[in-house]
């Protein structure tokens, strides 16, 4: 776990966007949600976490790469072509 928080740290928190607990809520008051915590919040909730506990998330964990993007790299988009 520590491999995956140390590879998306931003210096200070995990990034929620490649945390595989992350998602986006349906209620537009409360649109992010931690899965692992359970709950919703106006900001994401490694910010919620920061600020509630004073420590980065501990339950950060990388989201898996898609079966097709591990067993062939040449099929992932590698940007805009014409």
């Amino acid at each position: 776990m520590l491999e995956s928080l140390d590879k998306t740290m931003n210096g200070t928190r995990p990034d929620c966007w490649k945390c595989q607990h992350f998602a986006v809520s349906w209620d537009p008051k409360l649109p992010y949600l931690c899965r692992l915590m359970g709950f919703k919040s106006r900001n994401l909730p490694a910010l919620e976490i920061i600020r509630i506990d004073g420590k980065p998330c501990q339950g950060f964990a990388l989201k898996p790469q898609p079966a097709a993007a591990q067993s062939n790299p040449s099929t992932q988009l590698s940007g805009l072509r014409r």
